[in-house]
């Protein structure tokens, strides 16, 4: 995207003032969606963002800018105003001498998907449209979405590093409305990978879109959620934003630098049942958080968090790492050439057990099994948290019985991981997400073997 000797040279004006770090973060990010509802194509689009964030920092101070223009006067102005905002002093010139790093990107895309023409991806709306219409009589409407993006990065910093990766992400979803005498009930499937259109080689729209509409129509016979203190089984997979959100946050190393988190200071110490081990990992070819290098130009990494039970370590984004003298981690990322990176989560998830998905329901005399679980909102403080259930069923002698709604999960994330005491040998992926933190959105995975947590509070509107 831009030229070594230019990006030498701009790293140099930025340091000029007496900077003691300087950064270029360049992006080429070229996307497509389309959207069908209602049986109507509502949007067709594509688009590409360009432009290059330039950062430097002085003491405990960052200044940042970002410019769409990429020509050497327009990242020397960038580099300059980042400096200026630093408040550096002590002029002089610096000249960075780079070397580039190779990356190596765990997925490998074999049919890059703005090579498809639209026509095509259009069609896969239509055949999930129709496939969930077909499903029951009593479907009344159908969204179904597709995505795709393109994004090539460059990350260049007065430490000589100089590296680049491209990611290509697909997506697909698809959502329905059943209506019957209790009213309207909806349901969703979506898949997500780092990989090209060759995604629609593993996936039926059509299987998608009857899941889909399954999940809708099961809800409509569902009767409400019950409340109170039950053992909650949660199945592989739709369980790990739970995870992501409630114990994740918790370990980017900005939080718990902030007291912000409720594992301040706990390195070391048992937090977490010892069936527990969570893992973050970039380097999970074709997983929606999946990358070679990470937006400061680390190598993603497989980290582990808590290792059977215990917290060996958080997570962390370059600078907080070269400032505490740590290792690197790769979880530095950013919404876009816009943003400063942070400390953020790539693929969570926990470990698999060694129990039968079965024993553990037939080893739940009575309870509530959680297959998938919708949007939440946590204190990551103290760990608190409210989760939606999207579908969810009784169990009842050691059996899944009825379908419930209108439910949350109500708890405390480091509770959740104490009293986890059964783990599923059948781990899987969960829906692909994107997580929210300080007004940015970067895309990320999570999942789950099927697992019980002994007691956990209902909040459901069952008289």
């Amino acid at each position: 995207m831009i030229e070594e000797a230019v990006v030498s040279r701009v790293l140099g004006a930025a340091l000029r003032t007496g900077g003691d770090f300087a950064e270029v973060f360049a992006e080429d990010k070229r996307s497509a969606s389309a959207l069908l509802d209602d049986g109507r194509v509502e949007e067709l689009s594509s688009g590409r963002d360009r432009g290059a964030g330039i950062r430097v920092v002085v003491g405990d101070t960052t200044g940042f800018a970002h410019t769409a223009d990429l020509s050497e006067d327009g990242l020397r102005a960038a580099a300059e105003a980042a400096a200026a905002a630093a408040k550096g002093g002590g002029g002089g010139t610096r000249e960075v001498a780079l070397d580039r790093r190779p990356t190596t990107n765990p997925s490998v895309v074999a049919l890059q998907p703005g090579d498809v023409p639209k026509a095509r991806k259009v069609e896969l709306l239509r055949r999930a449209d129709e496939a969930a219409r077909g499903r029951h009589g009593s479907i009344t409407q159908v969204t179904a979405r597709y995505g795709d993006s393109r994004r090539r990065i460059l990350v260049a910093n007065s430490d000589g590093l100089l590296a680049e990766d491209e990611q290509v992400r697909t997506l697909f979803s698809v959502g329905v409305v059943a209506s019957g005498d209790t009213g309207m009930q909806t349901g969703r499937r979506s898949i997500g990978h780092t990989i090209g259109f060759e995604l629609f080689d593993r996936y039926d729209v059509a299987e998608l879109a009857n899941e889909a509409a399954d999940r809708a129509v099961i809800k409509l016979a569902a009767r409400p959620a019950p409340s109170g203190e039950v053992p909650v089984v949660i199945g592989k997979g739709g369980g790990g934003v739970l995870f992501h959100e409630a114990c994740g946050h918790g370990l980017e190393a900005d939080l718990v630098a902030k007291s912000a988190s409720v594992f301040k200071g706990r390195r070391g110490e048992l937090v977490a049942s010892p069936l527990v081990t969570l893992i973050d990992d970039g380097t999970m070819g074709g997983e929606w958080g999946a990358y070679g290098i990470d937006d400061e130009g680390s190598p993603a990494q497989r980290n582990v968090l808590i290792e059977d039970g215990v917290l060996t370590d958080y997570m962390w984004d370059f600078l907080r790492a070269r400032k505490e003298g740590r290792e690197r981690s790769g979880n530095g990322r950013r919404q876009s050439y816009q943003h400063l990176p942070m400390v953020r989560m790539t693929n969570t998830f926990l470990v698999n057990g060694e129990e039968d998905p079965a024993d553990i329901i037939a080893a739940t005399p009575n309870g509530v099994f959680v297959a998938d679980l919708g949007g939440g909102q946590v204190n990551t403080a103290t760990g608190d948290f409210v989760f939606g259930m999207t579908e969810a069923y009784l169990i009842e002698d050691g059996k899944i019985t009825e379908p419930i709604r209108e439910g949350n999960l109500i708890g405390n994330g480091p509770k959740v991981l104490q009293d986890i005491d059964a783990l599923g040998n059948d781990f899987a992926m969960g829906s692909p997400g994107t997580c929210g933190k300080d007004g940015q959105g970067v895309p990320v995975g999570d999942g789950v073997p099927t697992l019980r947590v002994a007691r956990l509070t209902i909040g459901g509107t069952a008289a």
